[in-house]
Parts: C-alpha cells; sequence; structure tokens
C-alpha cells in the first residue's frame, strides 16, 4: 500500500489533470490518497499577480472557503468527493463559479448545499491559512499547487499538460515513488506549453 498525501488548490488546472491521473491509477494499483487543501490566493498574497491570473486567485480564494466549510461540517472524508464534483464543473465544463453551481457540486458530493454560501465569507479564510500553512509547512519550502507526498515524502508537483493513459500513468508513478524515495534527489523541470485544456 502506497501513501499519497495530495495537497490541491480546486482553481489550479494543473493540480485536476494530477489528481486525475492520481485517481486513475489508484483504480488499478494498492494507492490511498488523502486529499488536502492548499491555496493560491494565500500563495500569492502580497505580490502582483498578472491580469490573466487575477481570476484563478479569486475562484481559488471563493472556492477555499468552500472547501474550508465543508470540511469543518464533515471533516477530512469531505475534501476528496467535493473536490472532484467542483473539478468536473469548474475544469471539465468551465463553468462559471456561482452558488448555484457550488450548490449542485456539494448536492453531488452528500454534503449541505446550504454550505455554497460560504463562497463570500470570509470567515473562512483563516482556516483556508491553516490548511495551506500545513501544505508548506509538509514541502518544508513555498511551493504551489500541487503539492504530492508519497509515503511521507513531499515535493511540488507533479505538474501534468494533460491526463495520461493508463500506461504512461502507471509509469509516472513508479518513477515518482523511486525519485520520492531517493534522498540525494532535489528537483527535475522541463518547460511546458501552458495548463491542460480538458473536455466534458
Amino acid at each position: 500500500m502506497s501513501a499519497v498525501t495530495f495537497y490541491f488548490d480546486p482553481a489550479c488546472p494543473f493540480a485536476w489533470a494530477a489528481s486525475r491521473w492520481l485517481v486513475n491509477t489508484a483504480q488499478r494499483r494498492d494507492i490511498e490518497i488523502d486529499w488536502r487543501q492548499m491555496s493560491l490566493a494565500v500563495l500569492n498574497e502580497g505580490t502582483d499577480v498578472p491580469e490573466r491570473q487575477r481570476h484563478h486567485v479569486e475562484v481559488s480564494q471563493q472556492l477555499g472557503r468552500v472547501l474550508a466549510a465543508a470540511h469543518d461540517r464533515a471533516g477530512d472524508s469531505a475534501l476528496g468527493p467535493l473536490y472532484t464534483a467542483l473539478g468536473q464543473r469548474v475544469h471539465q465544463q468551465g463553468a462559471d463559479v456561482t452558488t448555484a453551481m457550488v450548490a449542485q457540486a456539494l448536492t453531488e458530493s452528500g454534503l449541505d448545499p446550504q454550505l455554497a454560501d460560504s463562497l463570500d465569507d470570509s470567515t473562512y479564510d483563516s482556516a483556508v491559512r491553516v490548511a495551506h500553512q500545513q501544505s508548506q509547512d509538509s514541502l518544508g519550502d513555498s511551493g504551489g499547487s500541487p503539492i504530492m507526498c508519497i509515503d511521507g515524502q513531499c515535493f511540488f508537483g507533479p505538474v501534468l499538460t494533460a491526463i495520461p493513459d493508463d500506461h504512461d500513468g502507471d509509469q509516472l508513478f513508479d518513477a515518482l515513488q523511486t525519485l520520492s524515495a531517493t534522498s540525494a534527489f532535489a528537483q527535475l523541470q522541463r518547460p511546458h506549453s501552458g495548463p491542460p485544456t480538458f473536455s466534458s
């Protein structure tokens, strides 16, 4: 059994691609996933965010509050199903973030649809901040979304521009498992053309 902790920002398309790869791989492998929240809105506080990224930061803040409210109401087990329901709408369908859309996702996840009112409730911002700090503490540095831990070894990524097929997905997990267990390994990076696109 491999224990994976996956820290995600619900607005991040790279995290969504990686999360769907991980879910697909876990269906074939002995992997237990612990879903955790992080926040690009908190990460980017005090920085001059480019215009094209400001919408993502706003969505991060709004959906982060909803996740915090759901976690407050139902605990860790609420995060995975709610992330899936929100991600399918935001990333796969390109839906706008509205109270009605979020209420549908909450209902689909078995949660109280009235939690959608937390979209604009700043009282949850402190809980979002605590959750985000836990992601940074786990990484041991400042890092974006996603952050993934395999058997307690954490790293930023994987950054995926598409969802791999089953064969490539299995190979990717094996490679990451090997790298995470190699204490001398620190970083590997190559250029990419931009965020992934998804079809519904």
